[in-house]
């Protein structure tokens, strides 16, 4: 069956004028000349993104949309009418946001987050902008401390959500960022906890104990490294840390801390260096 809006594995069953045709046996569909790979054959099997045209069509195309159907993705709008916005799918095919998907009114030449869905009456791809509809809220696949996927959707008084796993809403805290985020920008997450309202915290720092021996051992190198000294302490700032390492002060403190009871490193406000006893063994 053929998925519109989704990639599709189809054969080549014939040659026109204006294309080659595909089919999945049941239905047949037409790759223009220009989106067709060169060297192909009748009887080969290609990889195609399908959607229909302005006509109502069945189109298929080699381009490489931005997002498929059942993604959350960060797009920009191109144009607007009174009735939406046309957003840019990276392929010769826009999707349209009607007003009514919009959480807020979108701006020609602005990006946001939205998720693509297939429209039951028409079969046409739009998108929408309340990514609350779309993302699953029961029988969560999801542990802590397991690590995500994120994408960034927007800023809140708290901080920012995140699409999880192109799947789950979650929030990161503001105080607990060590570096700039926007929405768009995809990054390597944490499940930090579980609420008891249902909704989910996430980090951008790896958690647990586990992550803690991992990182004394990185930064008791960086120290050797560093001709047994580094100028960041216990009372240096968090900004300064996380341009070093990509850490936070907390774990910064507590993988020192660890390396101090091992008698491995000695600790100031502003600096540590090599125990006498481990500089004398890395001399």
């Amino acid at each position: 069956m053929i998925e519109i809006g989704k990639y599709n594995d189809l054969e080549i069953t014939a040659k026109t004028q204006d294309g080659y045709i595909l089919s999945d046996g049941d239905r047949d569909i037409l790759l223009p000349l220009n989106h067709a790979p060169k060297d192909v054959s009748i009887g080969d099997s290609l990889f195609v993104f399908v959607f229909l045209n302005k006509e109502g069509r069945l189109v298929a195309t080699t381009q490489k949309p931005y997002a498929c159907v059942g993604d959350f993705a960060y797009l920009k709008v191109i144009d607007e009418n009174r009735d939406g916005a046309f957003m840019d799918l990276g392929i010769d095919k826009d999707v349209f946001v009607p007003n009514r998907e919009q959480k807020r009114k979108m701006t020609k030449g602005e990006s946001y987050v939205v998720y693509i869905y297939l429209d039951e009456s028409t079969n046409r791809m739009l998108a929408s902008s309340r990514l609350s509809a779309f993302v699953e809220e029961e029988d969560i696949e999801l542990e802590e401390k397991e690590e995500v996927s994120l994408l960034i959707t927007e800023a809140t008084d708290l901080g920012y959500n995140a699409i999880i796993n192109n799947k789950y809403i979650g929030l990161l805290y503001q105080n607990e960022l060590f570096s700039y985020i926007h929405p768009g920008d995809v990054r390597k997450g944490w499940v930090k906890r579980f609420r008891v309202d249902g909704k989910i915290d996430l980090s951008l720092q790896p958690l647990g104990y586990e992550h803690i021996l991992d990182l004394k051992g990185t930064l008791f190198e960086e120290i050797k490294n560093s001709n047994g000294v580094i100028p960041l302490g216990d009372k240096s700032s968090p900004d300064d840390i996380y341009k070093r390492f990509q850490i936070s002060k907390g774990a910064f403190k507590k993988a020192i801390g660890a390396l101090y009871k091992e008698r491995k490193v000695v600790v100031s406000d502003y600096e540590v260096r090599l125990s006498d006893a481990e500089a004398d063994t890395d001399s």
